[in-house]
């Protein structure tokens, strides 16, 4: 019986996925990455390895990805996260031609065929404009956290536009808005709207296959996906923890070099 570790090290979280031979997932982690790549790595996947009960001498093969993926070691190989979130997508739902990734430093659009290889992609990865990040200091110039940002949304009964895209500018923008008497509802959903309008311009590049799934923490975030809904007019797949697909594809693929080693 042989298991494989995909690791995921994001600019925001590290993930760590293990498989067994069978692609059944055994356990999977989630951590902040912080500023110190290796250790989180390491500590991510021996959380992992004590959740599915195994030590890392029964890992056959371990794959990375994400903005950190060169920073493991142990890693036997590294693997683009576009290829990586292409894979874990069509894990959840092999009938997925589109997957929309909100990284925490860029957003990526991805066209992917029927075995889950990318075919063709665009990304944003010049600014954080559209990213994990963004939300983060959004929500941090309204004083909530990204839960109570989302929840916020739902509740806004005026409409109005965050119109700058850039972080810096963004933020100030935000701030004068609230100053200005508008609530924080209205504000929480014009972020959202923001970044929807971010991401709909990514996926007119490469135009709407159906169907699509979203991938990556952002997925969690029902204000969000609401948003982008509304603009793409289409419903989202969302596997029920989206933020671990690009370390589930690395171990899908860290199965597959082995096997194809072997």
């Amino acid at each position: 019986m042989g298991y494989f570790a995909g690791i995921d090290l994001g600019s925001l979280c590290t993930k760590v996925v293990i498989l067994d031979m069978g692609k059944k997932i055994k356990s999977y982690t989630i951590l902040r990455s912080g500023a110190v790549y290796k250790g989180v790595a390491e500590t991510a996947l021996n959380e992992a390895l004590s959740k599915a009960g195994l030590e890392f001498k029964d890992l056959r093969y371990i794959v990375s990805t994400g903005y950190g993926r060169t920073r493991v070691p142990f890693a036997q190989k590294e693997v683009t996260e576009i290829s990586c979130h292409a894979r874990g997508a069509n894990y959840f739902c092999p009938e997925v031609r589109t997957v929309i990734d909100i990284g925490g430093q860029d957003s990526k659009v991805i066209h992917v065929d029927d075995q889950g290889r990318p075919v063709r992609f665009v990304m944003n990865d010049k600014c954080a404009a559209g990213t994990g990040r963004f939300l983060e200091v959004m929500a941090g110039a309204l004083g909530v956290d990204l839960d109570e940002m989302s929840e916020l949304s739902f509740q806004a009964q005026e409409l109005i536009e965050v119109s700058s895209m850039c972080t810096v500018f963004a933020e100030s923008e935000v701030i004068s808005l609230f100053a200005g008497g508008y609530k924080k509802q209205e504000i929480a959903a014009a972020v959202y709207r923001s970044i929807a309008r971010r991401i709909t311009g990514l996926v007119g590049q490469l135009g709407l296959k159906e169907k699509v799934a979203m991938t990556g923490g952002v997925a969690k975030s029902k204000g969000m996906v609401r948003a982008l809904e509304e603009k793409l007019g289409i419903t989202l797949i969302i596997a029920e923890e989206p933020q671990i697909a690009g370390a589930l594809g690395a171990a899908l693929i860290a199965r597959e070099k082995d096997v194809s080693s072997a």
